[in-house]
């Protein structure tokens, strides 16, 4: 009878100890699985209005973060921006319950001297933390005869910038890094891990006119991609155009990048519809939900 007892009692054991060790595969599994993306909105699409009225309309529309891009006076920081003035921008951000998610820089010159281009980049860098940005992606460089040049003062300053707690990135925009093939080549160059890719489908499309589809060329950016801007394209160069929408498929191109070790940062919408600022806003609710069910079916 005792040794009946003992081994229901193993047997007990035995089941509860493969529950147990399933359930933690299953946690392991899920945790592997695990996306961490920060779903945002550019203040782009409101480019006939002030940078406020942007930033009202993404908070209306739902999002938690958003990326500093233009408005209707340009680019909203430059390398004139003060410190103090990305500051307070940061604190419009956060006025509305809003985090900055990223800065889209414009250029910094290394036609003169490399020297120079370091402390133009490093003015970038100060203002994107002044603003409080994780992130901030680059346009690249046109010039074949700057290239070494251009990714010469980005690898001298991975470090200043990582001790500012922001990421450098390299964004598909034409020239030279038309493509995340493209832009591989001078990321590994770089080979820091404070440089990676920030990936533009529609600019894909766009600088290819069409031709390079976004899904495919993702096959070449598996573990650099740091973010995304989230834009759509249409023939024959039209990128004001609602995620979704276009010609970017975009729940094939966001399983392809998890898939590829993309699995967390911001996923930046840049292009909507346009019409008044009402209409934009709901294009951009449109964008955001959009986003959230793709997310869901990873």
């Amino acid at each position: 009878m005792e040794r009946k007892e003992s081994l229901k009692t193993i047997s007990r054991r035995s089941f509860i100890g493969k529950v147990m060790l399933s359930a933690a595969a299953g946690a392991i599994i899920s945790s592997c699985k695990k996306t961490d993306y920060q779903i945002a909105c550019y203040t782009r699409p409101w480019f006939d209005h002030d940078y406020r009225v942007a930033l009202d309309g993404i908070a209306e529309a739902g999002y938690k973060y958003a990326g500093i891009m233009t408005d209707k006076g340009g680019r909203i920081i430059t390398l004139d921006t003060t410190v103090e003035q990305a500051v307070a921008v940061g604190n419009e951000v956060s006025k509305r319950g809003l985090k900055v998610a990223s800065l889209s820089a414009g250029s910094f010159n290394v036609s003169n001297s490399v020297n120079e281009g370091i402390e133009e980049l490093k003015r970038w860098i100060d203002n994107t933390a002044g603003l409080g940005a994780p992130v901030v992606h680059l346009g690249g460089v046109t010039d074949p005869a700057l290239a070494d040049a251009y990714f010469e003062a980005i690898a001298e300053c991975c470090d200043y910038a990582a001790g500012k707690g922001v990421r450098l990135s390299l964004k598909t925009h034409g020239g030279l890094n038309s493509t995340g093939a493209g832009c591989r080549k001078f990321i590994e160059k770089v080979n820091h891990k404070n440089f990676g890719l920030w990936y533009d489908p529609g600019n894909v499309y766009y600088y290819s006119d069409g031709l390079t589809d976004p899904v495919d060329d993702a096959e070449y950016i598996d573990n650099i991609v740091f973010g995304m801007s989230v834009k759509d394209f249409k023939m024959p160069k039209d990128v004001s155009v609602t995620p979704g929408t276009g010609m970017v498929d975009f729940p094939k191109l966001l399983k392809r990048l998890n898939e590829g070790g993309f699995r967390r940062g911001p996923l930046v919408v840049e292009g909507l519809y346009q019409g008044d600022v009402d209409f934009i806003n709901a294009e951009a609710r449109k964008a955001r939900e959009y986003l959230e069910q793709l997310i869901s079916e990873l």
